[in-house]
């Protein structure tokens, strides 16, 4: 099997976050407008404490993941 280059793997990646992102709109979209309202009524601070353990978490993930 060919290695990807990194630009390809990157395209890659956001294709996928893509279609994950949008299967939420998709199959639900009024639980998601509800989902965005609660959301958008959230304080920045929280907002950005779970925004901050996401990121730590993709790190974390990625670092085990990586080959």
């Amino acid at each position: 099997m060919d290695t990807l280059s990194p630009l390809h793997l990157l395209a890659l990646v956001i294709a996928l976050v893509l279609v994950l992102e949008g299967l939420g709109p998709f199959c639900m979209p009024n639980r998601w407008r509800l989902f965005l309202l609660q959301l958008s009524q959230q304080r920045a601070a929280s907002l950005q404490k779970y925004g901050g353990i996401m990121v730590i978490v993709g790190l974390v993930s990625l670092y085990y993941l990586w080959p």
